[in-house]
């Protein structure tokens, strides 16, 4: 698990560090995003008033893969 260095949220737009199910932290009814390693975060939906994506739950944790 890279997860970037520690970091834990990611703005739209930046980089998705490991392949898996993000959610935003609006603190309402949360918005999923099934995001690919490499690509970039999609903009938050716009009735959600979060500022950023988490990892949920990544696609192949302890997969031995690098």
């Amino acid at each position: 698990m890279s997860e970037s260095e520690g970091k834990t949220s990611w703005h739209p737009g930046e980089i998705v560090p490991d392949s898996g199910i993000y959610e935003c932290v609006c603190g309402g009814e949360h918005h999923w995003s099934t995001d690919v390693k490499g690509h970039r975060f999609p903009p938050l939906p716009s009735n959600c008033s979060g500022e950023y994506w988490t990892i949920k739950a990544q696609a192949h944790p302890d997969d031995g893969r690098s």
